[in-house]
């Protein structure tokens, strides 16, 4: 760590605000990776319909992908609690923006006239670079970045809340301008390369600025922060501490349902409109405002009951869905209650991850923002990977063919239920473990006693 950073005991405990220059650069990074996750959901949809694959082998591949995740997330999470470089802890991860965004465009680069050997190897190659690699490093370093560059709950809650406008803002805007630009560039392998790089280049630029405006400035903890971490004190965090496990299965979920890409085919073979989704991402605006509401629920509500209500909301979009068939009117409700559901998950779940890591310095062990960012990135990217992988899989055993004008009868029905029932019926399992999450209540004791412990431990460094 660099001279510049100081002991988190020094720190003016006045609490103060976040600039709005500094929430603006902080914010574009989860943007940057978000529009890249969107884009990832499009995969599928190239490889069968463009790079004519079969859907259940582009499926296979990706599940293929996350049984290599589980050992580089946790092994991405060992490296970041143990890195001390002149930049800080979790800061120089932010160059993985760059890798991340370069093999994302490469996915798209399968070489079209190889066999389908070779495209399997190169989407399996590149996905893998992307996810497992740079990515796991974005998952990881987050939550480590943020408690060692700003220094209150008020500040955690502002780049949670109000920080994740942006992020929302430009996926949503995404959201419009990608479907629309597909009718008239995804006709061909160069359209969809040419496609990818209209967003690659300007989100690479704009996800770097976190780097180079927010620098880390304390310790958490002066003496564990420069200890080593050992294998042992990972497997005492994942051994000790269970609430991590319950934010990870929203993650994972909530992962499944939004990359699971099915929206392409429900408007594509049931609404008979894809260029429709622009519409419906459209009102994905009038969820803005929740953002600038949160803080204000938060005094109120823990970070965790609010996830739960959302959960709640969007089991009944879910619900909406499945009755909707193709009225636009019933799939904008639908899709409002599921996309304003998830929203405090996806959100504030550095929040909760602050909450699991002060939860471990209680109990004593080592906090490890970087080890339990890393479970709960690695539950999003098998999330990620199971959502696409399963859509193929799923529609592939029903009959789906990209080479059939008109779908078969089981075809639909299973597109119909992948946007509806399923993802209620999994967002339903969630809520019910969510009910196990205790740490909220603990929280006003398990920061007293922090706050004793850490000054106790000052003290006895100054005398």
């Amino acid at each position: 760590m660099s001279e510049e950073v100081k002991s988190a005991a020094t720190v003016d405990k006045k609490e103060k605000g976040v600039g709005l220059g500094t929430l603006l650069a902080w914010s574009l990074r989860p943007a940057s990776t978000g529009i890249a996750t969107m884009i990832m959901g499009y995969l599928t949809v190239f490889a069968v319909n463009t790079m004519k694959m079969p859907a259940a082998l582009v499926g296979g591949l990706l599940l293929v992908s996350k049984l290599i995740d589980g050992v580089t997330d946790l092994f991405a999470g060992y490296i970041v609690d143990n890195t001390r470089t002149k930049w800080g802890k979790g800061r120089p991860y932010e160059w993985c923006v760059v890798g991340m965004w370069l093999t994302t465009l490469l996915l798209f680069c399968v070489p079209e006239s190889a066999g389908t050997a070779v495209k399997s190897a190169w989407i399996l190659l590149m996905y893998l670079f992307s996810n497992s690699v740079f990515y796991t490093f974005l998952n990881a370093n987050g939550t480590v970045y943020m408690v060692r560059a700003f220094t209150s709950e008020k500040q955690y809650v502002s780049l949670s809340t109000y920080g994740g406008v942006v992020p929302m803002l430009l996926v949503a805007v995404f959201n419009i301008v990608f479907p629309s630009l597909m009718g008239s560039l995804a006709t061909s392998q160069a359209g969809w390369i040419k496609l990818v790089a209209i967003f690659a280049v300007p989100m690479t630029v704009l996800g770097m600025l976190r780097f180079f405006v927010v620098k880390e400035t304390r310790d958490i903890d002066a003496k564990s922060d420069h200890q080593k971490v050992e294998l042992r004190d990972i497997l005492e965090v994942l051994k000790k501490n269970p609430y991590i496990y319950i934010l990870s299965l929203a993650s994972l979920v909530m992962n499944i349902i939004t990359n699971m890409g099915v929206n392409v085919f429900y408007f594509t073979d049931i609404v008979g409109n894809v260029g429709l989704m622009g519409v419906l991402a459209a009102t994905q605006f009038i969820i803005l405002p929740l953002m600038f509401i949160f803080p204000q629920i938060l005094k109120k509500i823990s970070v965790m009951k609010l996830i739960r209500i959302g959960v709640l909301c969007a089991i009944a979009g879910f619900i909406i869905n499945f009755f909707a068939g193709s009225n636009l009117v019933l799939l904008i409700i639908g899709n409002l209650l599921t996309g304003g559901g998830a929203v405090p998950i996806s959100m504030l779940a550095a929040l909760v991850i602050i909450e699991c890591a002060d939860y471990n310095e209680y109990i004593g062990i080592r906090r490890l923002e970087g080890t339990l960012g890393a479970v709960d990135g690695f539950a999003k990217k098998v999330g990620a990977g199971l959502g696409a992988g399963l859509l193929g899989i799923l529609i592939g055993l029903a009959g789906y063919d990209g080479n059939l004008a008109v779908q078969p009868a089981s075809a639909i029905t299973m597109v119909k239920l992948l946007y509806s029932l399923i993802p209620g019926a999994i967002y339903l399992v969630v809520y019910l473990v969510c009910r196990f999450y205790k740490l909220d209540k603990m929280m006003p004791e398990i920061k007293k006693a922090n706050e004793e412990s850490r000054a106790a431990a000052e003290a006895a460094r100054t005398e």
